[in-house]
């Protein structure tokens, strides 16, 4: 082994052995006691009909969540479908939930069936819910309440049985206090409410999913990591990591990309991890003027501007709107 470099292997001199591999929880993969008692209560408020609101910060892995409480529930051999609720103009996000008629607006040269109709007798995942509009909360409300829906142009209510499940990363509360979120439809949605835990706070997660990630990449056959210099490790245990889990694996394939040798190097890691870029406290100026360079580094490309930033492209669409930056 190469010196001052830390390599995953089972021999007890490679960098003090190897970090536990992560167990596989529904696509969700962790080590971290706290991560095992929350698959617990998964497994538990999966076999009840209650609807589920998921809190989290952006990249902790919610729609994972959704999905593991459909793939433990009865409705698990029905579909699972989801939707983010910050992506899409209202008229379209309505269209999407709740279909429409033929001839209900411009373009709409047929029937369309929704999500809520599609997910029919399974499970609909309604991510960053905090960012439906008003006049579709009122919507969402009555298909919960009646289990009924009626689509966009239309006048027929059509029956539907769903499981709903929820995220944010924001606290509706505030957001009813706000006057954003309708209280009504706040007590719907949160009757079983989850907290994922940020990456930092899943003890021996970083370094597990870490070396998760290496080999996921080294099997794409284009480079091989079989160690990580220990400035690199200092660095990588030393990040806030605000993008959580999604960040990170971004990171990994930044290195990869980056580098070409079987050891994952500092200069390899992404700006921000080497103390480049700050990651928190920057004026709402300054971040304006990152998104909307990146936004033109990719010509509009809001995935490609979004893993630029190393953030997710459900974050550039808040932070454009919260930012008032146009499209």
């Amino acid at each position: 082994m190469r010196r001052n470099t830390l390599r995953r292997s089972p021999h007890p001199k490679a960098g003090g052995g190897a970090p536990p591999t992560p167990s596989n929880f529904h696509g969700i993969l962790s080590v971290a006691p706290k991560m095992h008692a929350l698959f617990e209560v998964i497994a538990r408020v999966a076999r009840t009909e209650s609807t589920v609101l998921v809190r989290g910060e952006t990249g902790t892995g919610k729609e994972l969540v959704a999905s593991a409480i459909h793939a433990c529930s009865p409705r698990r051999d029905r579909d699972f479908r989801a939707i983010n609720c910050a992506t899409l103009t209202p008229e379209l996000l309505a269209s999407e939930l709740f279909g429409h008629v033929k001839g209900s607006f411009t373009g709409a040269v047929r029937d369309h069936k929704g999500l809520f109709a599609q997910a029919d007798g399974g499970t609909l995942f309604l991510d960053e819910i905090a960012e439906l509009p008003l006049a579709l909360q009122s919507q969402l409300l009555r298909v919960v309440q009646e289990r009924s829906f009626v689509p966009v142009g239309g006048t027929k209510p059509q029956q539907v049985d769903v499981r709903l499940v929820a995220a944010t990363n924001k606290a509706l509360r505030a957001e009813v206090a706000a006057g954003r979120f309708r209280e009504d439809l706040m007590y719907r949605v949160r009757v079983v409410p989850l907290f994922l835990p940020p990456l930092v706070e899943r003890a021996g997660d970083l370094e597990a999913l870490l070396w998760r990630f290496i080999e996921e990449f080294n099997g794409k056959g284009y480079r091989s990591i079989e160690r990580v210099e220990a400035k690199a490790m200092r660095a990588i245990l030393a990040y806030p990591w605000p993008g959580n889990v999604r960040e990170l694996h971004n990171a990994v394939e930044y290195a990869f990309a980056i580098g070409v040798s079987d050891t994952l190097e500092l200069d390899e890691l992404p700006p921000e991890l080497r103390g480049l870029a700050p990651v928190a406290g920057r004026r709402h100026g300054n971040e304006r003027d990152e998104l909307r360079n990146a936004l033109l580094a990719a010509k509009g490309g809001k995935a490609k501007a979004a893993k630029a930033l190393g953030i997710s492209r459900t974050t550039l669409w808040r932070k454009m709107k919260e930012l008032q930056l146009d499209e």
